[in-house]
């Protein structure tokens, strides 16, 4: 594999301190402005934000992702409203006083430029990005990278330091428009693009890539490798394997449904099937 960026550590190593991480999901209740939204108080909003947070980190995740999800349907990223980095904002500058892991940020949709001003405001340490580069038809319609405007965003906050995790052949939506390049071609061109680490994801929220696909995308890369969707106590240590981590969240929560709290005893469960994997 022909090395394409200049990127010379691991990023997992250096935000996380060890090679292999287990990252959990804050998934944020609707905030004002979005649909769902019910005119509940913000306190109630934070206050369910920090409980997960706190159930991962005593179950002994390593680290944690500020996500948008309750805001379905997500909006297009020239179509979010300022109140959402705002509100991110408060949400990762509280669990970042509260819970002392290093924390990164998403808002949906495939939105980056947002994500690194609240990461900047709130002590993030990187964020994920649904699409770096190249272009596909997501739930929300035509969605095409942006890394160049993030990076040169991320250079006007002098905010170098925040990492970018990017997916490769991203869930939720079709590839149509890429179909003749292959996922080796799609994946070198995270690196290309100056990404930090590379996700590989299923076909929906809870649905797991399969073990070809991870191990095509990791051979594409040298990058740190995470799965982000579909880990379980049952698969995860076949998945540290091949990965440098993981990202999970629905099978942490109640009935191992997305919406739900984080169940704290399914959070012990995971990071105990997990020991194995971690010590690989």
């Amino acid at each position: 594999m022909q090395q394409i960026s200049d990127k010379a550590t691991s990023a997992i190593r250096e935000i996380f301190g060890t090679d292999k991480a287990l990252i959990g999901m804050i998934h944020c209740p609707p905030f004002p402005g979005a649909p769902r939204y019910r005119s509940v108080a913000m306190d109630v909003i934070y206050d369910a934000c920090m409980r997960d947070a706190e159930a991962l980190v005593k179950g002994g995740i390593h680290g944690l992702i500020v996500e948008n999800h309750g805001d379905i349907p997500f909006s297009k990223p020239e179509d979010i409203g300022h109140e959402t980095a705002a509100f991110m904002s408060v949400v990762t500058d509280r669990i970042s006083r509260a819970v002392g892991v290093p924390l990164g940020i998403n808002v949906l949709a495939n939105a980056p430029i947002p994500a690194f001003a609240i990461a900047a405001a709130g002590g993030a340490r990187f964020i994920r990005v649904n699409q770096w580069a190249n272009a596909y038809v997501a739930n929300e319609g035509f969605m095409e990278g942006r890394a160049a405007e993030a990076m040169r965003y991320r250079s006007a906050l002098r905010a170098e330091h925040i990492k970018v995790f990017a997916d490769s052949h991203v869930k939720h939506g079709a590839h149509a428009i890429t179909a003749d390049r292959t996922i080796d071609e799609l994946t070198r061109d995270l690196a290309f693009f100056d990404a930090d680490a590379v996700i590989a994801t299923g076909q929906r929220t809870g649905n797991s890539a399969t073990m070809e696909e991870i191990e095509e995308i990791g051979a594409a890369t040298h990058l740190p490798l995470l799965v982000g969707s579909g880990v379980t106590k049952d698969n995860i240590v076949e998945i540290l394997k091949r990965t440098n981590g993981v990202i999970v969240a629905s099978s942490l929560k109640e009935g191992g449904v997305w919406w739900n709290p984080v169940e704290p005893a399914r959070v012990a469960a995971f990071v105990e099937a997990a020991k194995p994997g971690l010590e690989s």
